[in-house]
């Protein structure tokens, strides 16, 4: 257990996955400063700097064995985290020690490391919304004929079905996947270019051979699994593409935060909700409550996740000239937490997605309180093609729809309106043409068949393109 005495993040102790905390820990993060020296030195050796066999060997064999403790130590005392991670690499590989970090500055590792775990978290990011498709696939399709009532302002308006609706959930998840592997694949590698960004320091240890100097960074690059490569940068690279990153994942914010919100106002209405686990409490006075807790923390990390954004734009703002520090500290918060957020967000959105429970009685209920009113259009179009004076029965239409709905209202009774019409002899239909004018079918346009559409033309292409993913099941301990 933890130390209870001292603060530890609920990011990683309750909602992130272990796979993305691993990507934002100390030990991948030092891995991976490693990782990006061996292919420095080895890059060097192939452009023919003297750098032995022996030595990459020795990098290699000693990349794993991380002594975070002699690290801890040498940072208290030189007060340099890079400085101190050279040091401790060197312990563990004696031959190399003298060829670390060899021409390069403290962003070659901070940088081009935080790129590498920005692409890895990107993709376990990507694999989970392919995850999250699937489930609202199925369920959109299982759901595509079922009618239910739509709302405006949060008002009653036309009925639609209860997979359409689950389709604008769908289109915006959709939309944040693109944005994701768009990222993935527009990141570029800062690769070897010295304090300034000149590769002043490369260019003199290859004694002024700047085809060698260009080849070292594109062979560091490849082995790093990077294509595309900055030519300009200053010491960093631009922190345009932390924003553009940051605004990707904050979008997925946006769209989990309206996916909650909906399931939210869905379970007060007891039409559809989130799965409630055995044993589950739902408050600690009122026994029969049944919250949507899991929705609701879907909306606590989605606004914290969106109100981080600024802090990219703030960051990127305030790069003076070729670099400053006061980034670093910063960027140590932000970026780690993000990303823990955007994975504690889709564990929690695959979790419910899984096992939403549909109440199509309750939604049947409320499209039958409601329909009546809704008719009064049709009701009205089928009278005046009957030959009836349309503005006369304009007038009878109303009077009987206030009449009902101050019943409703003011007396609790129940509506029958359609009922009062088909007695109204002004109108003259008789029940058997109201009850088919009222029927929820003409009410619900297309869509079946948008739902259907959606799915097969844009969803399940990319469920294909993906297939390879694996299935991934989010089980919340808590």
């Amino acid at each position: 257990m933890n130390d209870p005495k001292k603060y530890h993040s609920p990011l990683t102790e309750r909602y992130a996955s272990d796979e993305m905390s691993y990507l934002c820990s100390s030990y991948f993060k030092s891995l991976t400063w490693r990782k990006l020296w061996i292919a420095l030195a080895r890059a060097q050796k192939t452009l023919g700097l003297p750098i032995t066999d022996a030595q990459i060997t020795g990098l290699e064999k000693g990349c794993e064995r991380i002594d975070f403790k002699v690290v801890e130590e040498q940072e208290k005392r030189v007060r340099h985290d890079v400085m101190a991670h050279i040091f401790a690499y060197g312990v563990e590989c004696p031959e190399a020690k003298g060829i670390i970090h060899l021409g390069a500055t403290s962003c070659y590792v901070t940088d081009n490391g935080d790129l590498i775990q920005m692409r890895e978290a990107l993709k376990l990011l990507r694999n989970k919304l392919v995850q999250l498709l699937r489930q609202l696939h199925a369920f959109a399709s299982t759901h595509a004929a079922l009618p239910t009532l739509s709302y405006t302002h949060l008002q009653p308006a036309q009925p639609t079905t209860v997979g359409k609706r689950a389709c604008l959930w769908l289109q915006d998840f959709l939309s944040d996947l693109h944005m994701i592997e768009h990222q993935m694949q527009d990141l570029r590698f800062l690769g070897a270019k010295g304090a300034t960004g000149t590769q002043a320091s490369f260019l003199a240890l290859f004694g002024g051979d700047h085809h060698k100097v260009k080849k070292l960074e594109e062979l560091i690059a490849k082995e790093m699994g990077f294509t595309k490569l900055y030519t300009i940068s200053g010491q960093t690279y631009s922190r345009k593409q932390d924003i553009a990153v940051m605004h990707t994942l904050c979008q997925l914010a946006a769209s989990a935060h309206k996916f909650a919100t909906d399931l939210r106002l869905l379970a007060h209405l007891k039409e559809i909700e989130e799965p409630f686990a055995e044993g589950q409490i739902g408050s600690s006075a009122m026994p029969y409550k049944r919250n949507p807790m899991r929705s609701e923390r879907i909306c606590g990390l989605a606004r914290f996740l969106i109100s981080l954004n600024e802090n990219s734009l703030y960051t990127e703002a305030v790069q003076w000239l070729e670099r400053t520090l006061d980034d670093s500290a910063n960027r140590r918060l932000y970026l780690p937490q993000a990303f823990l957020c955007a994975d504690a967000l889709l564990n929690l959105l695959c979790n419910v997605t899984a096992g939403l429970v549909v109440h199509p009685q309750v939604i049947a209920h409320h499209l039958h309180e409601e329909i009546p009113f809704l008719a009064m259009e049709h009701i009205l179009m089928e009278a005046a093609k009957q030959g009836k004076d349309r503005q006369a029965i304009h007038e009878r239409l109303r009077h009987h729809s206030l009449h009902a709905s101050q019943a409703i209202k003011d007396k609790g009774l129940q509506g029958d309106l359609l009922e009062q019409i088909a007695n109204d002899p002004a109108i003259g239909l008789s029940a058997q043409e109201i009850k088919q004018i009222a029927s929820v079918q003409n009410f619900i346009g297309r869509s079946i068949e948008q739902t259907h559409e959606f799915l097969d033309g844009e969803v399940q292409p990319i469920l294909q393109k993906h297939k390879d993913v694996k299935h991934y099941a989010a089980n919340i301990a808590l």
